[in-house]
């Protein structure tokens, strides 16, 4: 039997989620939807993705700024 193929990278379950409802532009809509497809992956995952590096990279500036 063929196993299918899951991204593992940052699953969490249902219970540690919290559901948002967000809207987008139709064509930053599109764009995501066309990344997920090319990732076999969810709009959702590509969403959260997106949010996880934006606020990891806000971190980040945020300690350098501190550490001038």
């Amino acid at each position: 039997m063929k196993k299918s193929k899951v991204d593992r990278r940052n699953v969490q379950t249902e219970s540690t989620l919290v559901r948002a409802s967000i809207s987008f532009p139709p064509d930053l809509c599109k764009s995501l939807q066309e990344i997920a497809r090319q990732k076999k992956v969810s709009l959702a995952w590509v969403a959260r993705n997106a949010a996880e590096k934006y606020v990891a990279k806000d971190v980040r500036r945020k300690v350098e700024g501190e550490a001038v």
